[in-house]
Formats: structure tokens, C-alpha cells, sequence
């Protein structure tokens, strides 16, 4: 059942309007091509010339094929099928051939850059009545062809890298006409891998032995599904091209742009530098050394399609020294441009090259400093989303144009953002919206931190990449929904989007890193506010979470409901500890129970990242939710989660007080005013036992009790005869049916002994089915004011849960009266 139900999600999503449209149905129809029918597949044809990077995307679409009808479609270059698949670019005879025999139109393709048509055509070629033509104006327009077929299947981009389950179906097919995406907007458009230790790193260490070509296989085939072309590779601790010499070439082969991030020239890694430069990293006193340094760099990457940095800074991503000024830069980067054109044996202008303004390289541009027109201005954020700089609406045109550098995930000051998504999208568009209306439109790249968990602000950030013309502040809901429902089914995507939308806009009031107890204030129960929005939210995620089919469970927990619990919990920590810190100034005992929230919140927290580590997809992400981020005293993070300081209270010597409200006393038996306890007994509290708060009982249950009692102090309005109840555990008459007994006083005075259970025949299951033995004895009080009711157990095995005084007025109910303290 459950399988079928998955299947009945998937096959009525409602595929975006911010992509291609619908082409893809899920039952027979006879005008339709039958991609897959009852089961089976077409053959899938390619020329025997495609690129490699495409047989490679071809091969990936015959393993979604499978995915989705069980049985792998043949991959061959000459097949005699009437029907079948034909996928490749214009370049290939295969596709040239339809190109001018007019069965493709060639100006939808020719001069055009990564657009792909897909159209059902007839008599394609010799032996063929019938074919599904993906072809691409080059290798990537024929990639995102491809993915694009597998995304309208039911192929999620996150299948792999969010375990999105695959529905099957036994039918798929393609309605008539012609589909396509059209041209991207912005040309270069991807992510940067960054900060990426102790998460990704150890992630990748345990599962790939690294960052090598293994694990960057997984990542530019994702970064493609999601029609990017991009890429700035993991650098803390790696230099992408040395760690795995294949890596370079397989990011070429599959069609990837390989960039190095804002610091690192030359397509060079900083871990290159520390690896086998030599000298300082300081043009004034090394020019040469840093000469032949970059020169190797370009050696290696010159047969690939790259994007190179140019300029410098200091070593570490840090700012160059005082002395550095723009006179100096500028030759920095001539003398750079020289080295490429060596190198490659081209004019320099003829490799795409960008410099980025970052922090105070900035300034230098504000001041002066200039680049030739063909070098890509790389503009950034503040690190927190919000753009510093744009061109001028009136201004020149560059040949190199401007991009954008942006953040999801930040290390410095003022304090860290590495551990959760903190990006509502509204907040993206209006800054991306901003930038490209602004001529931004050459490059994009968003610094993604682990890449996990920023799956859907990644999947947004690629997306209006494409086409930023299709979004406004009216649709962005859309695609949230559009995103769940390729993720969960269209049945309850309008629900996870609401969850998913509303929790990056909690987490964006202020970051995880940055909450502490005095960020929201008890005026105007601000802080009661956000912690029951936020409290509210996780409730709702976790009814969600049932709602969804059980195949949903490991998508659902990594993209919806671990980080919701997650941030919930670090709220409630935090309110508990600005509960602590008020009632501790008050000397209120009332702030302890507030310093054991704070800690059982804390525990939560590693509790819950166990959770994401050992049992979404049985522990394929270990070490992905490592990021400390409970702890911060400084900008940057401690070594290890530290637990927010509590202050606790001495407990009241004279315990508990009650008084008489309303003509009754109730009191939770494990307030006791005093416990007295000699010999080898014990008084011992049961948290959460019975009916209300607790039980209390004696221990070790195998010795009598000897010189124990608990004592309550009352203040009592009346007088004459009251009606003592203690509410005990329905424990029964197991010694033998002697039956249990304790003694019960007021103020010293004769006890009462009193035998609960002795008279149990077995036809008493009221106890059990109630459950809760009442006991009763009456008591003569003589005057108003302050008395002392002395409870003292004659046997072991006795557990009070509480105790009423029915001084006249006490009505029925069947949890007892609530306890009336004194205040």
C-alpha cells in the first residue's frame, strides 16, 4: 500500500512555472509518445561522437529510467526500434541530420548558448517511426535536456543527495510539441563549497576518502540537475586540482566551470600555496616566486573550462599588508594576464577571468583601482545577504560584465553562521532581484557552506539564476510548494512549504549562532511570543511528518522536520535560561526547575543531531550537523557545544507552606513541608508517577520503614472535624493480604492507624481501572491557623501520590483539587 500511495503522490505533481512545461503524463494516451508502456522502455540512441559529458548525463538518465520502471533501457548508437530516445548536440551528425532535413528548427538551436529543444518528431532517421529527440545547442543545453526529462518523471535533483524518493510507474509519456527552457540569463551560475570542516570534511573523509573525484561526482551532477554550470570547490583544508588529479578533468568532462574563490588566483588553491610555495606570500619581497607559482597553475587548468581569479590577498583570506596600494595591484594583475596569454598562447581577454571585490578589495575599487574591461567584476554581499555594491543604472557596459558573490553561510565577525539554513527566500529574491535589475548578469555563485542543509535556498538560488525575469514577490510561494511537492507529493506540499517558509523566517530574526537568552525581551511577552510561534511550528512539522508516506521519512527529516525540532529546541533552551536568570534575581526556587529545562533542552540538542547522523538513511550523513553552535562567547566558534551558565536557588528550608482556599487543602505529596528518614529506608520521589505531578515512596521496598514520616505545614481557617484523603498508588494486598497500613496525625496529636488495602477480595478492579486508591480518615481540629499533618508509613511499598482536606467545600473531580500553595 504504501508504495502505491507514493506513486499516487508523484504522478499528479504540478510541475513549476519557473521551468519548461509540462510534458510528461503518467497514463496511455494514444497521441502521446510511449516513453515508457506497461513497464517497458524505449532504447536510447546517441551518435557514436557525443561528448563524453553527455553519454555520461545519458547514462544517468537510463539509471532514473530504471529507477522508475525497474528495467534499464539499451544505450546504443544505431538501433532499428520504431520508437526510441535520441539525445545529442548539434555538433553530432545524428542531430545534424535533423537539423537539416527541418524536423529541428535550426534557429532554436544554432548561435545559442546551453538551450535544448525536446520534441517528439516522426521518421527521424532511416528504420525509426518515431522518436523523443533532447538536443542540446551544446554539451549542457543536451545535459539539461536530459535532467529535465528525469525532474518531469519524478526524478527529484535531490534524490541522491536528500534520499527523495522515486515513484514507479508503469506508464510515462510525452505529450506533442516542443519544450524548452530557453537561455540562461546570468551565464555563469553555481555554488562554493566553504567552511566545509568539521561537517563536509569528515562527511566526505568517511564516505569517499575525501574531496576526490568520487565525491565531486555526486556534486556536479546535482549541480547540473539543478541547471547550474558553476562551481568554486571545497578550499579550507584542500586544493581541488592536487588532492585528485582527475578531479579538474572530470568537472570538464561533465560540463562544470571551475572556478577558486575570491582569494585564491590563478586556479590555485591557498592549500597550493602551503603545499609547495616558496618565499612569503608577498609580491613586494617575492614577485618571482609568486610568478612561477601562478604560472604552474595555469599550466594545469589550461585545457579546461575555467573561470580564473585574478588579483590577490593576503595569505588566509586575510587583508594585504598596510603597505599594499593600488599602483601595486594593478601590476598584481598585469603581470597575471601575462602569465595566461603565455600559458594558453591566446590574447588574455580570451579567458574568462573575474575579480572579486571583496571586503576591502572594495575600497581599493572605490578609490581607483581599474581592471581591463573584459575582467568579470566580481560584486559581494556582506556575508549576510545584503548586496554592498552595484553599478550604476547610466553606467558604461563592461565586455566582462559584473556577478555577484552571496552567502547562505558565513564565518566572522559578528559571529559565525555555519549550522542551519537561515535564508528565507523572500529575502533572497529581493536582493538577486536587485542585482540583476541592475546589470549584474554575468556570474552568480552563492557560498553554500556544507551544501547540506541548504538544500532549498540552493535550489532557488540556481533556479532564479536561470531566469530571474520569472520571479516576483507574488510567486515565491509558488515555488516552495512546487519544491515540496517534488520532494513530498503535491498532497501536503501547500503544508510543507508553510513549515519550511515559516522557519527560515524565525531562523533569519536572528541566527542560531547569535540567540542567546537577552535577545528577546519579557515586554510585551515577547519572548513567550516567538518561543510559542516556534513551538507551534515544530508541532506541526511533527504531525506533517505522520501525514506523509513512510518513504517521505528520510527527506522529510533532513529537509522539514530536523531543522524545525531543531531550532525549536534551541528556543525553548534559551527562554528557559532568561526564565532562570529572572526568577534567580527574584530568589525564586522556581528558577531551578527553569535551570533543568535549559539542560534537558541541551541534551535534546546532541540527542537530535544523533538522530541526523546514526538514523535518517541509516547514517549516510555522519558528521553533516557537527557545526557548533550552542556556546558562542566571540565571533568565532568554541571547540565544543558549551551549555548556557543557569543559576540555582537553595531550596526553602522550611519547604513547602498550603493553605486552605475555598474550603479545601490539596497538596502534591512530594511537597513536603519536612522528611524525616533514619535507618536503612529512604524517602524516594517517582517523577511523573500517577495521576498529576509525581509519587513518593519508600525505598528499598524490601525493608519496613523505621522512624520516617513526611510532614506537611497548613494554615486552616476550619475548625472542628476535617477528612483527611490521601490518593495512593492501586497497589494491592501482595504480603500475604495482610494489607498496607501508615499512621496519620495533626500537630503531634494521637495517630490514626490506617490498613488501605487489607479488605481486597479480588472484585475491587475499580483501584486499577480508576487507577488510584483513596483513603480516608477523620481529625478534630481545634483552632484556626498553622497545624502540622504528619504522614508516617508502617510498610513498605506505599506510594502517596497526594493528599486532600476536606474542610467543608471540597467538590468531586477525578484528578483532585489543584494544590493550593501559599504564595
Amino acid at each position: 500500500m504504501k508504495k502505491i500511495f507514493l506513486s499516487l503522490c508523484l504522478s499528479v505533481i504540478s510541475l513549476s512555472a519557473f521551468s519548461a512545461d509540462q510534458f510528461i503524463v503518467f497514463k496511455p494516451t494514444a497521441s502521446h509518445f510511449p516513453l515508457i508502456a506497461e513497464g517497458k522502455t524505449c532504447p536510447i540512441r546517441i551518435d557514436a561522437s557525443e561528448d563524453k559529458g553527455v553519454r555520461m548525463a545519458v547514462d544517468n538518465l537510463q539509471q532514473d529510467l530504471f529507477r522508475i520502471c525497474g528495467i534499464k533501457p539499451e544505450i546504443t548508437t544505431n538501433t532499428n526500434s520504431k520508437r526510441t530516445i535520441l539525445i545529442g548536440t548539434c555538433q553530432t551528425p545524428l542531430i545534424q541530420q535533423l537539423l537539416s532535413s527541418g524536423k529541428l528548427d535550426k534557429k532554436e538551436l544554432e548561435g545559442k548558448r546551453e538551450k535544448y529543444l525536446l520534441q517528439v518528431v516522426s521518421s527521424p532517421c532511416e528504420g525509426v517511426d518515431e522518436a523523443l529527440v533532447i538536443a542540446g545547442s551544446d554539451k549542457r543545453g543536451a545535459i539539461y535536456g536530459i535532467y529535465e526529462l528525469s525532474r518531469q518523471m519524478g526524478v527529484s535533483p535531490w534524490y541522491w543527495w536528500a534520499d527523495v524518493p522515486v515513484a514507479k510507474q508503469k506508464n510515462v509519456y510525452v505529450k506533442p510539441g516542443i519544450y524548452t527552457d530557453g537561455e540562461p540569463k546570468v551565464e555563469y551560475r553555481g555554488i562554493f563549497l566553504n567552511d566545509e570542516w568539521p561537517c563536509l570534511g569528515n562527511w566526505s573523509k568517511e564516505k569517499f576518502g575525501g574531496f576526490n573525484s568520487k565525491f565531486y561526482k555526486h556534486v556536479f551532477e546535482l549541480v547540473l540537475r539543478l541547471k547550474g554550470n558553476f562551481m568554486w570547490p571545497a578550499m579550507w583544508g584542500s586544493a581541488f586540482y592536487d588532492d585528485d588529479p582527475q578531479n579538474g578533468a572530470l568537472a570538464d568532462t561533465m560540463g562544470i566551470v571551475m572556478g577558486t574563490s575570491h582569494h585564491e588566483p590563478m586556479a590555485l588553491a591557498q592549500q597550493d600555496w602551503k603545499r609547495r610555495g616558496e618565499g612569503a606570500w608577498d609580491y613586494n619581497h617575492n614577485a618571482k616566486g609568486l610568478r612561477d607559482f601562478w604560472t604552474y597553475g595555469i599550466e594545469r587548468a589550461k585545457d579546461w573550462e575555467t573561470v580564473v581569479t585574478i588579483g590577490m590577498r593576503g595569505d588566509g583570506d586575510e587583508p594585504m599588508s598596510e603597505g599594499s596600494n593600488i599602483t601595486l595591484l594593478e601590476n598584481i594583475v598585469k603581470d597575471q594576464r601575462k602569465i595566461i596569454e603565455k600559458v594558453t598562447g591566446k590574447k588574455a581577454k580570451e579567458t574568462p577571468q573575474v575579480w572579486a571585490l571583496y571586503k576591502e578589495v572594495q575600497d581599493y575599487y572605490d578609490k581607483g583601482m581599474r581592471v581591463p574591461d573584459d575582467v568579470t567584476l566580481l560584486l559581494c554581499d556582506d556575508n549576510w545577504g545584503n548586496v554592498r555594491k552595484l553599478p550604476g543604472l547610466n553606467e558604461k557596459p563592461r565586455a566582462g560584465g559584473y556577478g555577484m558573490y552571496y552567502h547562505f553561510d558565513y564565518v566572522g565577525a559578528p559571529r559565525n553562521s555555519k549550522w542551519i539554513n537561515i535564508s528565507p527566500i523572500p529575502r533572497v529574491w529581493e536582493q538577486m532581484n536587485l542585482t540583476y535589475e541592475y546589470g549584474v548578469r554575468k556570474l552568480w555563485i552563492v557560498n553554500v557552506g556544507d551544501l547540506k542543509p541548504m538544500e532549498y535556498p540552493i535550489t532557488f538560488f540556481l533556479d532564479m539564476a536561470w531566469n530571474p525575469e520569472k520571479f516576483n514577490a507574488g510567486n515565491l510561494q509558488q515555488h516552495v510548494e512546487d519544491f515540496c511537492a517534488q520532494q513530498f507529493g503535491q498532497k501536503y506540499a501547500k503544508e510543507a512549504a508553510r513549515i519550511l517558509s515559516l522557519y527560515t523566517k524565525y531562523n533569519r530574526r536572528v541566527t542560531p549562532e547569535m540567540l542567546t537568552a537577552k535577545t528577546y525581551s519579557f515586554n510585551y511577552g515577547e519572548w513567550e511570543r516567538v518561543v510559542n510561534e516556534y513551538n507551534t511550528l515544530a508541532l506541526d512539522a511533527h504531525n506533517l511528518g505522520f501525514l506523509l508516506s513512510s518513504e517521505y521519512r528520510d527527506a522529510y527529516d533532513q529537509l522539514i522536520s530536523f531543522p524545525v525540532q531543531a531550532c525549536a529546541n534551541l528556543y525553548n533552551m534559551y527562554y528557559a535560561q532568561a526564565k532562570n536568570q529572572k526568577l534567580a534575581a527574584q530568589k525564586n526556587p522556581e528558577a531551578n526547575e527553569w535551570a533543568d529545562k535549559v539542560a534537558a533542552c541541551f541534551q535534546r540538542d546532541s540527542i537530535l543531531t544523533d538522530y541526523y547522523h546514526k538514523v535518517i538513511a541509516n547514517g549516510k550523513w555522519n558528521h553533516l550537523m557537527s557545526q557548533t553552535h550552542i556556546g558562542y562567547t566571540s565571533w568565532n566558534n568554541p571547540e565544543k557545544q558549551i551549555m548556557p551558565k543557569v543559576i540555582r536557588i537553595p531550596e526553602r528550608s522550611t519547604g513547602y507552606v498550603f493553605k486552605e482556599i475555598d474550603g479545601y487543602v490539596s497538596i502534591e505529596a512530594e511537597h513536603f513541608t519536612r522528611s524525616i528518614a533514619e535507618g536503612e529506608t529512604s524517602w524516594s520521589i517517582i517523577p511523573d508517577f500517577g495521576k498529576t505531578l509525581s509519587g513518593i515512596t519508600t525505598l528499598p521496598v524490601t525493608k519496613t520503614p523505621e522512624k520516617m514520616y513526611l510532614e506537611y505545614d497548613i494554615e486552616m481557617e476550619k475548625t472542628g472535624n476535617v477528612r483527611v484523603e490521601l490518593l495512593l498508588a492501586p497497589t494491592l494486598n501482595f504480603n500475604d493480604n495482610k494489607g498496607l497500613s501508615y499512621a496519620v496525625c495533626f500537630d503531634g496529636g494521637k495517630e490514626q492507624i490506617i490498613n488501605f488495602n487489607g479488605h481486597y477480595n479480588g472484585e475491587l478492579g475499580k483501584w486499577q481501572a480508576n487507577p488510584i486508591i483513596e483513603s480516608r480518615s477523620i481529625h478534630e481540629l481545634k483552632k484556626k491557623g498553622k497545624h502540622t499533618l504528619r504522614i508516617r508509613p508502617l510498610d513498605p511499598g506505599i506510594v502517596i501520590e497526594k493528599i486532600l482536606i476536606h474542610a467543608g467545600e471540597l467538590k468531586p473531580s477525578y484528578l483532585g483539587a489543584p494544590e493550593t500553595l501559599k504564595k
